[in-house]
């Protein structure tokens, strides 16, 4: 299924993203204990098998958490931790001075978890008001397995899926110190046809 978005369109929907993730970044602020920002979201169109190679190589460098949408519009959200990000973050929100190397304690796990329900749940909350949809976010999990696997799997099983993928830097500071940590958000194109469809019935594209 080719999907036809004009610039409007995708300056609409990176709007109505922007809005959740204002209510993500002060959820999220609570934790971080200062200031967060979260940077306009970078909109793309791509194959099943880009976004399946470009989770691949974060795997081999970064823990990703994971959190399925569900409902009425079906997607997923990926938070990407480097070990920088986690050394950074457990320091911050746990005082804790870590190994970067060392595997991950289930207190800093616990937190990646919360981090990630957090700004997952604070999105998938708002993109519920704005768009009526009845949704929710399913409780995060670090997969121990290759996410890049399972995603193939789905794609296989479903060969019409053209995933829209939002990347988003959600970007904190603490003192001196700035943590950005990554997020991947993407929907199916049975979903993204239905939030066109949504945009479209509002009449923004008329005025």
């Amino acid at each position: 299924m080719e999907l036809q978005v004009n610039e409007l369109e995708r300056d609409i929907i990176k709007e109505i993203l922007n809005i959740g993730l204002a209510r993500a970044a002060d959820s999220f602020a609570a934790i971080a204990k200062d200031r967060v920002l979260l940077k306009v979201p970078d909109l793309q169109l791509m194959e099943a098998n880009e976004l399946i190679e470009i989770v691949r190589a974060y795997e081999k460098s970064h823990t990703i958490i994971q959190s399925d949408i569900k409902g009425d519009l079906n997607g997923s959200t990926l938070m990407l931790f480097s070990e920088l990000h986690i050394e950074q973050l457990s320091a911050v929100c746990l005082g804790m001075t870590v190994d970067p190397k060392a595997p991950l304690t289930e207190m800093q796990e616990s937190l990646l978890l919360e981090i990630s329900n957090i700004i997952t749940g604070a999105l998938v909350t708002q993109l519920a008001n704005i768009l009526k949809a009845s949704i929710y976010g399913s409780p995060p999990v670090a997969p121990k397995n290759d996410i890049a696997e399972s995603l193939k799997s789905i794609f296989t099983e479903h060969p019409l899926f053209q995933p829209l993928v939002f990347t988003v830097i959600t970007q904190f500071t603490n003192n001196t110190q700035m943590v950005e940590l990554p997020l991947l958000l993407f929907f199916d194109t049975t979903t993204f046809v239905k939030i066109l469809e949504i945009i479209r019935s509002y009449n923004f594209l008329a005025k």
